[in-house]
């Protein structure tokens, strides 16, 4: 039977409304994460996020967003996707298996005080799991993007913040909003802390006067 405006349109747009509305619940997860990233990144650290397939484009659109700029005119901030090195990706998958193509990459870059992210509609996406637990060995803060259940990346990572749906389409489009309200919370914190440091003011001076 040919697909209706009704049954395509409508319906998705129902459901993503539906989706998006239950995210409230997820604001103090979102605060924290924004607020712990922010910190990152002021103290030079850096974010690395990685995942598969759509959840790969979403981690490389997050990572340009902290690069170039979301919507205010700032310095550059310390970020990478793990998901756009083809020599890297496809050397690490044929020496040592798919499953340890972020996993090795963290072993690389990774250094306390990061932050590591890591996407999976599933939760379970084993590649992205053993990333987040080697970051975790070396002192990084782990976050999760996953969906309704979170799978295996729940009980590994530090944050998980659930999208909750069950539809893989609903969930990343829960994951990029977020991490759209992500940027926008950090962008905030480094427009107004080099505007306190412009202002001769230095960041211990601003929090003892608070």
């Amino acid at each position: 039977m040919a697909a209706t405006p009704n049954a395509v349109f409508a319906a998705a747009i129902a459901e993503h409304l539906a989706v998006i509305e239950a995210m409230r619940g997820q604001q103090p997860v979102l605060e924290q994460i924004a607020a712990a990233m922010a910190r990152a990144l002021q103290r030079g650290n850096k974010v690395l996020w990685c995942g598969n397939g759509g959840s790969a484009a979403d981690s490389q659109h997050l990572a340009a967003e902290l690069i170039g700029r979301f919507r205010r005119e700032r310095r550059a901030l310390r970020s990478v996707a793990l998901t756009t090195d083809t020599s890297i990706l496809t050397a690490i998958g044929n020496d040592y298996g798919y499953e340890h193509v972020f996993r090795r990459q963290v072993e690389a870059l990774c250094e306390a005080g990061d932050v590591v992210v890591g996407l999976s509609t599933s939760g379970n996406s084993r590649n992205v799991c053993l990333a987040i637990e080697a970051a975790r060995a070396l002192g990084a803060l782990t976050v999760a993007f996953i969906g309704a259940g979170g799978g295996a990346m729940k009980q590994v990572a530090d944050i998980a913040l659930c999208v909750p749906s069950k539809d893989t389409a609903r969930i990343q489009e829960g994951h990029i909003l977020c991490g759209h309200m992500i940027c926008d919370w950090v962008e905030l914190e480094i427009c107004a802390r080099a505007a306190e440091e412009k202002n001769g003011a230095s960041p211990a001076e601003e929090s003892a006067a608070r």
